[in-house]
């Protein structure tokens, strides 16, 4: 592709030497053409180099001038062309041949980096002009104009008036005509609900679930739970009588970045007990591979068992029907059919011990006093 190549003239030709040499100069011009044919060609000389050639080619350097074969930049030109050359290849868009790093521009000129923007060349004893892509040397004179332009930026941006640095005024009521919105009503606060922030001092059991659980599920323990609300830090599950926490990063390494993707809403999963804050009755938990003992289920249902303390006095009425048993007893021991025996045998009803061992010698008695009776 054709390139638009400026040549810094007055560095080519005083390449390698102490004063300008329009020859050098022709043979570099010469040499480039010759492997970039299709390259357009610029030469730009600063104003003093017609007096700094030889003499002998004063002459030949007038006539080049008068051709257009090079530009010299007009009197006064700020560094020396350098500045001249750089306005033109920033114009069209094209290279420089230079060896020149042009470190005074570099903040006015940051293409100057670019790849391809900046090419060097130097003639090399019997091998010719060699020309090679180079980038531009940063020195203390590239840091002196990069602060300078920096400073003058900062120079440039207007200061703000005290009044936009004052807060925007707050309205005290509403633009006249305007709705306001309805106020959404909160959603019902759930069942002990947990307070998310240590610092909170809220507890997050009630005392008595809370010491049956810890008492029969030590740190390191394995339970079951069930899913029961996420957090953003984590999740809770239900324990039966007690509530615990999962948070997020005792669910995985590294950490998920929500407890969603770890477990669902509902779902059981076998936990391990980690830690115990007895300050807020809370207990944090991790996901366990282990399988829970059977103790875990009936922890579930460890209030269930005061029930049958509350139902002891219910075995009394048990004591009273042995009690009927016995009293109902007597009423077989009478074997008599005769009315002086059941007399007998009612009149003895409240020691029916006795009535069972004195029953034969009051039966004789009675049978005795009848005979008299007939005679």
């Amino acid at each position: 592709m054709a390139r638009h190549v400026i040549v810094d003239g007055s560095n080519i030709a005083t390449e390698g030497r102490s004063k300008p040499s329009l020859k050098q100069l022709s043979e570099a011009v010469t040499a480039y053409m010759a492997e970039n044919p299709k390259d357009l060609i610029t030469v730009i000389v600063d104003a003093t180099f017609g007096h700094r050639i030889d003499k002998k080619e004063v002459a030949e350097f007038d006539e080049a001038v008068n051709n257009n074969e090079l530009v010299a930049p007009p009197a006064g030109t700020v560094g020396r062309g350098d500045a001249f050359v750089l306005s033109i290849a920033q114009k069209v868009k094209g290279c420089i041949l230079s060896n020149d790093s042009y470190q005074e521009f570099h903040a006015d000129y940051p293409w100057l980096f670019d790849d391809g923007r900046l090419i060097g060349g130097k003639p090399v004893p019997h091998v010719g002009w060699v020309f090679v892509t180079r980038t531009p040397v940063r020195g203390e004179k590239s840091r002196r104009a990069t602060s300078a332009a920096k400073g003058d930026t900062k120079k440039k941006s207007p200061k703000p008036s005290a009044a936009a640095l004052k807060p925007m005024p707050v309205p005290k009521a509403p633009p006249p005509g305007a709705v306001m919105p309805k106020k959404k009503e909160s959603a019902p606060v759930a069942k002990k609900q947990v307070a998310e922030s240590a610092g909170s001092g809220r507890t997050v059991n009630e005392i008595l679930p809370f010491l049956q659980f810890v008492e029969h599920h030590p740190v390191g323990a394995v339970v079951v739970g069930k899913v029961e609300s996420y957090s953003s830090h984590g999740a809770y599950v239900d324990l039966g009588s007690v509530r615990g926490y999962v948070p997020l990063r005792l669910m995985g390494e590294p950490p998920p970045r929500s407890a969603r993707e770890v477990m669902g809403l509902g779902q059981e999963v076998t936990l391990e007990v980690v830690s115990v804050v007895a300050s807020r009755r809370s207990i944090d938990l991790k996901p366990s591979t282990k399988k829970a003992p059977a103790k875990s289920a009936a922890q579930k249902k460890a209030p269930a068992k005061k029930t049958p303390a509350k139902k002891a006095p219910e075995k009394k009425p048990a004591v009273k029907k042995t009690d009927a048993k016995k009293t109902a007893a007597p009423k077989k021991v009478a074997t008599p059919k005769k009315a002086v025996a059941k007399k007998a045998a009612v009149k003895k009803v409240t020691t029916p011990k006795k009535t069972a061992a004195k029953k034969n010698p009051p039966t004789k008695k009675s049978a005795t006093k009848a005979a008299g009776a007939k005679k």
